[in-house]
Formats: structure tokens, C-alpha cells, sequence
């Protein structure tokens, strides 16, 4: 079997834009930025201001706003327009949804993207594929690339700017990798790629059980410190290295499942964020595991990082008829294809039920 793995490269600091000149030249001076209207009013002149220093001096030769979601529509627009300004390169700035359209745009002009996290809520700065909405708000397809952004520039200062909420949302979503990961790779003979992606998995817990609280902490008092840079590391690096090296059954399980079920309730989703779901989902795929104590325990963390941990407190209902499309969901998608056994929705809702009274 032949097949090939494409690493993320990255800087991370606070200066990590001084090194944008040096990495990215070689691939030309014209680049065309895109991002989200709050990420580019924290990172943008802060980019500006790191490259006009630089020799030979990159062009920002146009700035434009990715939409409201990551589509294929938006994509192909931004990439003729890429094309019609001499633009030789993409840059993303922003969240998952920003820095996703211009993956896929970079990838429809044919030309190398870079990325710019301005928040921790996802490792989409990382990860070779973007979430594709359709023109509705609801979701399309996920697309696929042969490699990551050719660089990512991680600047811990503008991250540390950003509200709390999304760097907890991404230490949810960092958490459930290494519990989906070692939950879905349980039993198989792994290549090589996915067994250093499994171990890579730990790197998504380890730090974050020691450095989450006071992460949150630097960033509520917006500092830019030592435990705000191994949570950021986490989120964005550990965690995009797991995606881009394990095959893609082993990414996901029962508590990404979860909350595609979830965000099934009316108004669910405007409410709770991603990776705090996923966190719950965490504890949901524990009690179906058989693993109460650990449940228990895991709890007890998240509510410290202050993520909610039940139905209740996430404005769920807890009837089983009323999370009826919820438990069908969960145990029909597509990322409970491959796990070590069969999980029905009669198990979905018990565990559910155990972690309400946990």
C-alpha cells in the first residue's frame, strides 16, 4: 500500500507574523487576504505591520470578507476573483468558517493557501479539508484536499483578544479527539500513519488536564501566556496533526455523533457552541463505554472550565420522545460507521440519562 502524509507547518508566539515575509515570499508578493469582519479588525494590521518590514515586500492586494458561511458558491467567487487581481497566494484569517473558504478557494485557483487562527475553537487552521455549507445554512458535503495550508501563523497575542467562550469551545472539541480516537482505532491493526496519530491523540488531553484552567484564565485577562499557548497548541496543532494523519474513521465517534443529533432541536445550535456539545458528547460515549467513574471525573473537569455537562443546562429536553430524532441521528451517522460495537439508541439515551445524574 502506497500513500502519502502532508504535515502542518506552523509558527506560534507573539510575533508570529514577523515571519510571514520569510516563509511565504518564495511563493510570491501578491497575496489576496480573506477572513471574517471581527478576525480581520484583530489580526489584520497587525499582519500589515509585520510585512512592511519585509524584504521583498508582500502585497495585500485586496481584502475581502469570506459570507456568513463556508459554501462552494463563495468559493468559486472568490477564486475568479483571486485570479483577476494577480493574486499568487491565499491568506485566511479568521474562525473554522473564514479560514475553510479560503482553503477551498485556494484550492479552485490553484494557488497555496496560508492560514491566520485569530480564535482556538477549531483546527481548521491545520486540517486539509473544509465544512461546506449549502446556500440555506445547512450542511453539504465536507471537501477534502491532498495537503494543509502551506503555513500557519498561530499569533497567541490577537488569540488571547478573543472571547473565552471560543477558546473553551476549542478545548472541548480537542478533548473529544483523544476519546473518539482511542474509542474508534480500539481493536484494529493500525498503518503507521494512523498509529502515530492515535498517540499524537494524547497531546489533545495530557496538556490541556494541566494548563485548560489557567488557559482561560490568560484569556479572560486577554494574556498571552504560557498556558494559553500550550491550550492554543492543542487546539489548533495536536489536533489538526490527529486529522491529517489517522485515516478518517478514526477522527470522530460516538460524541461528535452526538451532537449532530443535537443541533437536530430547534434553536440548539444558536445557543451551544460546537466544542462544548462535543465535550458533552464526551461524557455520553464514557457511559456507553461502561466508564462511569471516568464520566464522573471528566465531568467535574468540564464544569470547572465552566462547559455545560447536561441536557438541563444546554436547554435540551430530557424526554425520550422529545430527543427522539436525536438518538436516531446519533446512531445512524456517519461517524458511528466504525466503532468497536454496535451502539443502539436504547444505550444512547440511557447514558444520556446516567450523565443527568451523575
Amino acid at each position: 500500500m502506497t500513500y502519502s502524509v502532508n504535515f502542518a507547518n506552523y509558527t506560534i508566539g507573539k510575533d508570529a507574523y514577523q515571519q510571514v515575509t520569510e516563509v511565504c515570499s518564495r511563493f510570491g508578493t501578491k497575496a489576496l487576504l480573506i477572513g471574517g469582519a471581527l478576525a480581520l479588525k484583530a489580526g489584520k494590521e497587525k499582519l500589515l505591520q509585520a510585512i512592511s518590514a519585509g524584504d521583498p515586500k508582500i502585497t495585500i492586494v485586496d481584502t475581502v470578507l469570506f459570507g456568513s458561511d463556508c459554501t462552494y458558491e463563495r468559493m468559486e467567487e472568490l477564486a475568479a476573483y483571486a485570479k483577476s487581481c494577480g493574486a499568487e497566494m491565499i491568506f485566511g484569517m479568521g474562525g473554522g468558517k473564514a479560514l475553510d473558504t479560503a482553503k477551498g478557494t485556494a484550492e479552485k485557483a490553484g494557488l497555496p493557501i496560508f492560514t491566520f487562527p485569530t480564535i482556538a475553537a477549531t483546527c481548521a487552521a491545520t486540517t486539509a479539508l473544509s465544512v461546506v455549507y449549502r446556500e440555506d445554512g445547512n450542511f453539504d458535503s465536507f471537501y477534502f484536499y491532498d495537503k494543509p495550508a502551506r503555513h500557519s501563523f498561530i499569533d497567541t497575542e490577537v488569540i488571547a483578544e478573543a472571547p473565552e467562550r471560543y477558546l473553551r469551545a476549542g478545548i472541548g472539541d480537542t478533548l473529544g479527539k483523544y476519546f473518539e480516537c482511542h474509542f474508534a482505532a480500539r481493536g484494529d491493526r493500525l498503518l503507521h500513519s494512523s498509529a502515530l496519530g492515535r498517540e499524537i491523540s494524547n497531546m489533545c488531553y495530557l496538556p490541556l488536564r494541566e494548563y485548560a484552567e489557567e488557559a482561560l484564565k490568560e484569556c479572560r485577562e486577554n494574556q498571552a501566556g504560557e498556558a494559553l499557548e500550550q491550550a492554543v497548541l492543542a487546539n489548533i496543532v495536536s489536533t489538526g496533526l490527529v486529522s491529517l494523519l489517522v485515516l478518517d474513521e478514526y477522527n470522530c465517534a460516538i460524541a461528535h455523533s452526538v451532537y449532530y443529533g443535537l443541533v437536530l432541536l430547534p434553536g440548539f445550535e444558536e445557543e451551544n457552541l460546537h466544542g462544548d456539545v462535543v465535550a458533552y458528547g464526551v461524557l455520553v460515549q464514557l457511559m456507553v463505554d461502561g466508564e462511569k467513574d471516568k464520566a464522573g471525573e471528566m465531568k467535574d473537569f468540564l464544569q470547572k472550565l465552566g462547559i455545560r455537562t447536561t441536557l438541563a443546562e444546554m436547554g435540551a429536553p430530557t424526554g425520550r420522545e422529545a430527543l427522539s430524532a436525536v438518538l436516531k441521528e446519533t446512531v445512524t451517522g456517519p461517524d458511528m460507521e466504525h466503532i468497536p460495537y454496535e451502539v443502539t439508541e436504547d444505550m444512547i439515551y440511557e447514558a444520556m440519562c446516567r450523565v443527568e445524574a451523575l
